[in-house]
């Protein structure tokens, strides 16, 4: 048995989480500090990193006060964040402007920009230029904020940052790499073109590691704050998503999850780089050696139910308590989840939602059954452009909260047609999974015996009666982007 404790660090858009986690995988202790995004234009989305840091040490330190002994016994550190952002350092290390977050879209005009300066973006990225990814912001700091650019030394992303702040080594891991736009993703490695592409060149970038591997140790000064026996190793972390899949135990070939959260994700685990093609699919290294993913992503999930709580005025538990156990039917009303635009497969950040099919018979548990059916409609169109790039989804685990409605799982399964898993404590999140690497960067173990995945405790198969009128309702939904797109 390894012995010892491990950290995970999950630096998300609205918090930093830390984890405890021991020698038998346990989460011993756990501790959320809240962080706040401005916005100081439509569009924009900022934050300030030292903003990040000061909440590390807040949670850290409230794990110092609760579990001492089991924080001074950490062996490794592990990193996992929101992708994309652009953090800008100077010569000296210094923050030049506030961070631009992955949900920031003022580079629309970048992206074109980007694509036409690197016309093989898409080949060796395995991604479309979209305005959530990093070049294209450091493109549009570039082009608006000229005085600011002509200071940049460094560009690293949120938790490369972090890291940095923590242990002084400019690292990035290769997962969360490749949501720069700079990562030639099949060859593991910065690429020059890419690069010169958004006016940089490769003494900008941090060291590139695998997740698992040593990246970095942690400040002697926040060792002895934090009362560690000796200063831990930082893992190269993950990116969120990556990290999720980490915990989930996701790390083999055609390892596929269903992410039923605020946003949606569609992930399967591949042996080889596979780009995404035009339906905006994501193709990214994984954390670990050897293994890349692909990954479709709708901005509207749980977060869609959410929206329509607030509109009726009912909490989400009793929306769908006027609802059957298993859908009898599709709903005769439609339901586009575009309130936040769509990423898979339309990129368009300007779309937006509607319902379609409306009488003066229709009742409010069709609405709510027609946004199930919208959002598991928007997970259909990542299944298949997942399959037109070569990627064919058969079964998948399903986390997040929405997959604690047998409901929604059920029309998710029946959509879809495929067998989807449900899981035991298959959400500990990106922290878990960053204390995973963290674990691999001390031991050396090997990854298959330390990313285990949970119990599987539920196994929904689609309900053959309603395959064919899931279809027809799908190829309706399909119509309505098109017809959205021509509302001025």
């Amino acid at each position: 048995m390894v012995s010892g404790m491990y950290l995970g660090i999950d630096l998300g858009t609205s918090g930093i989480k830390a984890v405890l986690v021991d020698s038998t995988q346990k989460v011993v202790a756990a501790h959320t500090e809240k962080l706040e995004v401005s916005r100081p234009h439509p569009g924009w989305s900022e934050q300030n990193p030292e903003d990040w840091y000061e909440a590390t040490l807040r949670a850290l330190d409230a794990l110092r006060e609760t579990h001492p002994a089991e924080l001074s016994a950490v062996r490794g550190i592990g990193l996992s964040g929101q992708q994309h952002g652009a953090v800008l350092l100077g010569e000296g290390g210094e923050v030049l402007r506030p961070c631009l977050l992955w949900n920031d879209t003022r580079a629309e005009t970048e992206c074109s920009l980007f694509e036409h300066r690197f016309p093989l973006c898409r080949q060796i990225t395995g991604n479309i230029a979209m305005p959530g990814f990093t070049a294209p912001k450091v493109l549009w700091v570039a082009r608006h904020e000229p005085e600011i650019f002509a200071h940049v030394t460094h560009v690293v992303l949120p938790k490369a940052w972090l890291r940095f702040r923590m242990t002084g080594a400019l690292i990035e891991d290769m997962s969360d790499a490749s949501g720069s736009l700079w990562l030639d993703t099949g060859r593991r490695l910065w690429s020059d073109a890419a690069l010169e592409a958004s006016n940089l060149r490769l003494a900008a970038m941090p060291e590139l590691c695998e997740g698992s591997a040593p990246a970095g140790q942690l400040n002697p000064d926040l060792a002895t704050r934090w009362g560690m026996t000796e200063s831990p190793i930082f893992a190269g972390g993950a990116g969120d998503n990556a990290a999720g899949a980490v915990g989930l135990g996701a790390i083999h070939t055609g390892d596929a999850f269903l992410s039923l959260g605020t946003s949606g994700v569609v992930w399967v685990t591949t042996d080889s780089f596979h780009p995404g093609g035009n339906h905006a699919i994501h193709s990214f290294c994984h954390a670990v050696p050897d293994q890349w993913h692909q990954m479709g992503v709708t901005l509207s999930a749980a977060a869609s139910l959410a929206w329509w709580s607030r509109v009726t005025g009912m909490d989400e538990k009793s929306l769908l308590a006027e609802l059957p156990q298993a859908p009898e039917a599709p709903s005769p009303v439609l339901f586009a989840p575009y309130l936040s635009g769509e990423r898979t497969p339309h990129n368009d950040g300007t779309v937006r939602g509607g319902f379609m099919g409306l009488t003066q018979d229709t009742t409010r548990a069709q609405m709510t059954q027609a946004v199930l059916e919208g959002v598991a409609f928007s997970f259909r169109d990542a299944l298949e452009g997942l399959a037109e790039s070569g990627t064919v989804i058969t079964q998948a685990d399903v986390i997040g909260g929405g997959s604690r409605s047998p409901l929604w799982t059920s029309i998710l399964a029946s959509v879809l047609g495929i067998t989807l898993h449900r899981l035991a404590n298959g959400e500990q999140g990106g922290a878990f999974g960053a204390a995973r690497l963290a674990r691999l960067a001390v031991t050396g173990e090997a990854v298959a015996e330390v990313c285990l995945p949970p119990e599987r405790v539920a196994s929904i198969a689609p309900d053959d009666r309603l395959s064919g009128p899931y279809r027809q309702a799908y190829a309706r939904y399909r119509a309505l982007y098109p017809a959205l797109k021509s509302i001025p």
